[in-house]
């Protein structure tokens, strides 16, 4: 049979949810072709505030990347703008003239930011709150200026504001009520939220109509906001305003192909528009006279819209009780239902302001119907589902405020919250997850951590207020295999030690040889395995500087070579260039080289460097010496590159000399060893050229000094880098820079990455070390700069460097 054509205009989370509902259930049903206006895959747009706040990347809020488009034969337009929708042809047409043919046509378009219509509105500087565009230039915004003013103290508000807090600006938040999050919490509540943050350091103006705001050109849409004024005459600057004062459903292409709208695209039930090839789901829908902006409720809407494109017709949207959690991290809050009270309601009221606890439960005709709770949220799941189940709670009444647990409501006394749970009790609200799928999950497939939850489940996986109740149900399902699986693993199967044993072993007992450690540690193993030797070799060469000697059996091929191997057994051989710079006598004894060696490829690599690869195995030594260049160390765990870009001394945008800075860093730190390979890279201004944001070490100059910035990833997975310190010199960016990576010499474990040693530590431990212990970090510099003095350089300083030359003589024919 042949397949109907289905066109979805909008690539969101509710829309995608739709397509993945339909794809479990009818399959063949459909050929598929999305349209979405933004460049990026289907993203949790739920989580951009932790991206904002820098503890999550683009690519970690990735809910389906471009390849599940593909794996599930749907067609993917991106960038791709729908204008018009042609309902005689059935035909939707894009801005650049593409065209798509439907059957059925859904409606995702979600919605857009509002914008105060006050003078000054269309200045630079002043942005919304509402995708990945937006969050990126308040990124960008937070690395130039300093003052930033966050208009409405709503939930998206308060997270746009404390991210840019963290991104180290001074923020005020501006709004017109006279307490936070009015819509969500009662007056005691948001009082209490407002203190907490601001003991964070963000400012609050409550009360405060916005009148204008002020350019540095008269206004006009050329210029940059530099304050807004207050309609009682009060003015304050601002260098950036983020307007989160609410949001429209996104309309205009329904309304212009005679689609029914009335406040959202009018649907019922079952999701259809007034049209009925045309089913509308998301934010930009009005059903039932209500428009919602919280992810549950637009996921139940996407299941019922599946279920009759599938032609399966039963199922019906009723609508929705949502609830509201702030993604701020440390503040824990909840509400639910109506809270606000009235004729026929009681309260149950819980207020400790000392410890930080507020609850609120409001009661009519022995229901619950309302809910706020802040600084312990523990039973919010429990009180909203009561709410939602519009259960009698006249038997629990009485423990009722004290939770779930307290009630015996669960009939499993003396068990955990999770433990006790019936499997029918909901989970996670944003997909539907009931905890007896969970369950099942874990069971059937073997799972034991939250990420694989998330993926075989999605608990947890949209906003993640739910996270800790699903760690506690895994917890509860496979008991001491959670607890085993939470340790550290050992270092390989030749001992029971973990990495950190045998670490503080080499340091407490000043051990300086393989043998010994292993004698000490009863390894089971004599010799050890390839890959505790390595490591053990580390540890004890950085542990010791000049005083352990290095086994360079101990080490990997590429690093007793010291070249990179190939898939041909020939060599890549990269000689150093400090920053990226040569000159005319290198490239010349290169392009000799070159010639003398009949290398068969010369390449640029992404470094700034030069790459000769297929050099032979015995002619190494020989490409070495005529070279008359550094080692490269681009085979070792170790310092590779120093990328930078060309600064002040050439850009018309540098604002400082990025070359020189890029210079001195490799210079100083070209033979330092480390757990892993690292990567440095010094931007002259904050365009970043040279991809400061990916690396171990990211060194960007802003007109005050320098920004420095840690965990940076290029490889398999983009980490971003995290912002660390602000200083003024280039001394300061080689002692700050140089204590951190010696604080991860120390302690990282070998084989471990930055990014990965900041996960486990913490970012703010890194900076408590470095930043805040100025004792600590002159003695972790010191350290450095002693284990690194006389390091010899193995292309040049062969014997010193303990290079076995024998290795090269090739074998008698």
């Amino acid at each position: 049979m042949k397949k109907l054509k289905l066109v979805m205009v909008g690539n969101g989370m509710a829309g995608v949810r739709a397509l993945e509902e339909l794809r479990k259930i009818a399959p063949d049903i459909y050929d598929i072709t999305v349209f979405g206006a933004e460049p990026y895959a289907n993203y949790n747009r739920i989580l951009l505030s932790p991206v904002l706040a820098g503890e999550q990347t683009v690519q970690d809020i990735m809910l389906n990347d471009v390849d599940w488009y593909g794996e599930n034969d749907i067609t993917l337009h991106l960038g791709k703008k729908i204008v018009k929708i042609d309902r005689v042809k059935r035909q939707v047409v894009a801005a650049d003239g593409t065209t798509a043919e439907y059957d059925r046509l859904l409606l995702a378009t979600g919605s857009n930011p509002f914008m105060l219509p006050v003078p000054g509105k269309d200045l630079q500087g002043v942005i919304a709150y509402r995708d990945i565009a937006d969050t990126n230039a308040m990124i960008e915004a937070a690395t130039k200026h300093t003052h930033a003013i966050v208009i409405g103290g709503g939930l998206l508000g308060l997270e746009a504001a404390n991210g840019l807090k963290l991104r180290g600006m001074d923020v005020t938040v501006v709004h017109l009520p006279q307490w936070l999050m009015e819509r969500q919490l009662d007056e005691v509540a948001g009082k209490m939220l407002q203190k907490s943050l601001e003991d964070r350091g963000l400012h609050f103006l409550l009360g405060k109509n916005t009148e204008a705001i002020i350019g540095d050109e008269d206004g006009g849409k050329s210029g940059h906001v530099k304050a807004i004024r207050f309609t009682d005459g009060l003015e304050i600057p601002a260098q950036l305003i983020v307007m989160a004062v609410g949001i429209r459903p996104n309309t205009a292409l329904a309304e212009s192909a005679g689609i029914y709208c009335n406040r959202g695209i009018v649907v019922n039930d079952t999701m259809q528009t007034y049209d009925p090839r045309i089913y509308s789901v998301g934010e930009c829908v009005n059903h039932r006279g209500n428009v919602y902006g919280l992810v549950a409720p637009l996921f139940d809407m996407a299941k019922v819209c599946a279920n009759h494109l599938a032609n399966f017709g039963i199922g019906l949207y009723k609508g929705s009780v949502t609830s509201t959690k702030l993604k701020v991290t440390g503040i824990d809050l909840f509400s639910a239902g109506d809270f606000s009270g009235g004729e026929g309601t009681e309260e149950i009221i819980l207020s400790d302001p000392i410890g930080g606890v507020y609850k609120k439960l409001v009661l009519k005709d022995d229901r619950l119907i309302g809910a706020c709770l802040y600084g312990d949220t523990v039973d919010g799941s429990w009180y909203f589902k009561l709410l939602r189940d519009g259960r009698a709670i006249a038997e629990i009444r009485d423990s009722l405020m004290f939770g779930e647990s307290n009630t015996g409501d669960a009939g499993h006394e003396g068990y955990s919250a999770a433990a006790s749970m019936p499997d029918s009790a909901e989970v996670c609200g944003c997909n539907g997850v009931c905890k007896g799928t969970i369950v099942k999950a874990i069971k059937e497939q073997g799972l034991f951590t939250l990420e694989d939850v998330r993926k075989h489940t999605k608990a947890s996986a949209s906003c993640g207020s739910c996270t800790g109740l699903v760690e506690q149900i895994i917890m509860a399902t496979v008991g001491a295999d959670y607890s085993v699986s939470s340790k550290a693993k050992p270092m390989c199967e030749c001992t029971d030690h973990t990495h950190h044993e045998v670490r503080d072993a080499i340091k407490v007992e000043k051990l300086l040889t393989i043998a010994s450690t292993m004698e000490l540690l009863a390894w089971r193993t004599p010799n050890g395995c390839a890959k505790c030797r390595p490591a053990i070799n580390y540890y004890l060469l950085s542990t010791w500087p000049h005083e352990a000697r290095d086994d360079p059996q101990s080490r990997f091929i590429n690093e007793r070579a010291h070249a990179n191997i190939q898939k041909d057994g020939t060599y890549s051989v990269i000689p150093r260039m400090w920053g990226g710079v040569t000159n005319a006598s290198e490239l010349r004894r290169i392009a000799d080289v070159v010639d003398k060696y009949a290398i068969p490829t010369v390449k640029v690599t992404g470094g700034q460097r030069i790459d000769l690869l297929g050099v032979k195995k015995s002619d190494l030594p020989g490409v070495w010496k005529d070279l008359g260049m550094p080692c490269g160390a681009a085979y070792a765990k170790a310092l590779r590159t120093v990328k930078t870009c060309v600064g002040s001394e050439w850009c018309r945008f540098g604002t400082q000399d990025s070359t020189l800075m890029g210079q001195q860093l490799e210079r100083e730190l070209c033979r330092m060893h480390a757990p892993h390979k690292v990567k440095i890279a010094v931007s002259g201004c904050p365009r970043n050229c040279a991809e400061s944001g990916i690396k171990d070490v990211g060194v960007i100059g802003v007109d005050s000094g320098w920004e420095i910035y840690v965990g940076g990833n290029g490889g398999i997975k983009t980490e971003v880098a995290q912002f660390f310190v602000k200083v003024k010199t280039h001394e300061e960016v080689l002692e700050y820079t140089g204590a951190f990576l010696q604080l991860y010499r120390e302690e990282g474990w070998y084989l471990e990455r930055t990014v990965h040693y900041l996960e486990r530590v913490g970012l703010d431990y890194a900076k408590k070390r470095v930043l805040e212990d100025e004792a600590n970090r002159k003695a972790l510099y010191e350290r450095l700069l002693f284990s690194l003095d006389g390091e010899p350089d193995p292309w040049h300083e062969p014997e010193k460097a303990l290079v076995d030359m024998r290795q090269f003589v090739p074998l008698p024919a």
